[in-house]
């Protein structure tokens, strides 16, 4: 079994806030921090050095877009899983194009919840089921639009290349692993080294990136 993953929960309603830090505990993670003010949690974070930071989009002093900006600047690997009681697509977008991992709506079960943790410190994007074809659609939009710059792309192998398109079929680590033979570190290592190499941050950058040349089809 994995050991447990390091948490920080940002929420301005404390009931909420220590009922998930209390969820995560019993699931064996680590609960770092936990702040019900987004300036707050850009200072915390910084020395509490969490692998992922459960998010509320609506905060009072900040909105939950400007504090995962404020968290990426000063933690660059932090990964951020939004739960907000809103999933009107313009704030799931706004959240994901400042860097979220994953997206999940308040109403979600608790074993989705710990589930969806686990896997964004994986670097896996999760969305409440839904909210996936509507980031994919918006990044498909995207790339439709004619590109004014050429840039070089940096030279990736044959088996970068290989899980590059797979991950932006939608596949999980796990089901690439199984599809090429390798094992789940294997293709992890391969992601990373290839998130190096276009320097992206996450696997949500990386789906676009995959998905802006083609590697979908």
């Amino acid at each position: 079994m994995s050991s447990g993953v390091r948490v920080m929960v940002v929420d301005d309603h404390p009931m909420w806030r220590e009922g998930v830090a209390r969820d995560l505990t019993e699931a064996g993670h680590l609960v770092v921090a936990t702040s019900g003010e987004g300036r707050q949690a850009v200072r915390v974070a910084a020395a509490a050095r969490p692998d992922v930071v459960v998010l509320d989009l609506q905060l009072p002093d900040v909105s939950g877009v400007e504090v995962i900006r404020g968290l990426r600047a000063v933690l660059p690997e932090v990964r951020v899983l939004m739960l907000s009681a809103s999933g009107e697509p313009q704030s799931v977008l706004d959240a994901v194009k400042a860097g979220a991992t994953g997206y999940l709506v308040k109403s979600a079960a608790p074993a989705e919840f710990l589930d969806a943790v686990r896997r964004t410190a994986a670097g896996e994007p999760v969305f409440t089921p839904g909210l996936a074809g509507l980031v994919l659609g918006e990044y498909r939009r995207l790339a439709a639009r004619p590109a004014t710059v050429h840039d070089a792309a940096p030279r990736l192998t044959e088996r970068e290349t290989e899980v590059l398109r797979l991950v932006a079929k939608g596949l999980s680590y796990k089901q690439i692993a199984e599809r090429l033979g390798l094992s789940h570190r294997t293709v992890q290592n391969h992601v990373q080294n290839t998130l190096g190499k276009l320097q992206l941050h996450n696997r949500v950058e990386l789906t676009r990136y995959a998905i802006e040349r083609g590697l979908d089809d």
